[in-house]
C-alpha cells in the first residue's frame, strides 16, 4: 500500500503501484481526481481497529449451541455478519420473537464484553496512523454493524474518540452490512462525499459494503484471508496491521511540514 499524491499537504490517496488491472478499470481518472478534492478514511471497528473477532465468534457459537444450533467456529466465522437481530433471525427464522431475538443478542454483546474487556487494545499501529492523520487534516469516522453498547465500550476505554467526526452503528441504519448505508451515513456526518472515502475493512461482508457504496477499500488481514478477497475489484491492498503504513504517512506529514 503506499501513500500518494499530496497536494497542499490535505491528499492522499492509496493505490498499489503494481496493483491488479481491475483496480484500475473500477477507479477511472475522474475518481481519483474528485478524490484530491476532499477525501476522508472510514474505518469499521470490530477486526478492524480491534483484534477481537475470535471472541465475538465465541460468544455466537455459545449462544446458538444455547439454544439448539451447534454450529462448528469455522462456520461461525463464515456466516455471522451484519446486524445482529438480522443474523438471528437469518439463522432462526421465525422460531423466536421479536423480544426473544432483542435478548439473546443483547445477552451475546454482554458475554463479549465481560471476557474481551482486560485485553482490549488497538490493532498494532493503529494509534499513531490516527494521530497523524488527525494531523493531516484527514475527515475520519467509524461505520459499525455492532450495537451501541459495544461502541462506547471501545471509545470509552480507549483514547480515540476525538479523532472522529461521525460515528454510525448498528442502532442507527435500517438494513445492515453488506448495505451501504451505514458508510454513506458516515461520510454524510464527515461531510466527505462517499465516493471520495477510503474505507479499512476485515472481512468479505465489509468490503462488499464499501464496493457498494463506491469506495475502495484496504483490508486488515486479521480475521480472514486474501483468497476470500479474490473477487472484489475495490480491494487496493492488505495490511496485516497498520503500523507500516502508519509509517508511510507519518513521512508524508514530515515532508508537508518540511516543505
Amino acid at each position: 500500500c503506499l501513500v500518494s499524491d499530496i497536494i497542499n499537504g490535505s491528499i492522499c490517496v492509496f493505490y498499489e503501484r503494481i496493483g491488479k488491472e481491475q483496480v484500475r478499470n473500477f477507479f477511472p481518472v475522474p475518481y481519483l481526481c474528485a478524490m484530491q478534492q476532499q477525501f476522508g478514511f472510514i474505518f469499521d471497528m470490530d477486526g478492524t481497529m480491534i483484534d477481537n473477532m475470535m471472541v465475538h465468534h465465541r460468544a455466537w457459537q455459545q449462544i446458538l449451541a444455547e439454544y439448539g444450533l451447534p454450529l462448528p467456529l469455522e462456520e461461525v466465522r463464515r456466516t455471522i455478519h451484519g446486524k445482529n437481530e438480522q443474523i438471528l433471525r437469518r439463522l432462526f427464522g421465525d422460531r423466536f420473537s421479536s423480544e426473544q431475538y432483542t435478548a439473546m443478542a443483547f445477552e451475546k454483546e454482554a458475554r463479549y464484553r465481560a471476557v474481551f474487556k482486560d485485553e482490549l487494545a488497538l490493532i498494532a499501529g493503529l494509534m499513531p496512523f490516527l494521530q497523524t492523520a488527525h494531523d493531516l487534516a484527514i475527515p475520519m469516522g467509524i461505520g459499525t454493524a455492532a450495537p451501541p453498547e459495544n461502541v462506547q465500550f471501545v471509545l470509552e476505554n480507549l483514547p480515540i474518540r476525538p479523532f472522529f467526526k461521525a460515528v454510525v452503528d448498528a442502532s442507527q441504519v435500517i438494513l445492515g452490512k453488506p448495505d451501504p448505508q451505514v458508510f454513506r451515513l458516515v461520510a454524510e456526518g464527515m461531510g466527505v462525499p462517499i465516493g471520495a472515502c477510503i474505507v479499512f475493512e476485515d472481512s468479505p461482508t465489509g468490503v462488499e459494503t464499501a464496493l457498494r457504496a463506491g469506495c475502495p477499500a484496504v483490508v486488515v488481514l486479521t480475521t480472514h484471508a486474501r483468497d476470500e478477497f479474490e473477487r472484489f475489484p475495490n480491494v487496493l491492498c492488505f495490511i496485516d496491521d497498520f503500523t507500516e503504513i502508519g509509517v508511510r504517512l507519518q513521512n508524508l506529514l514530515s515532508s508537508v511540514r518540511d516543505a
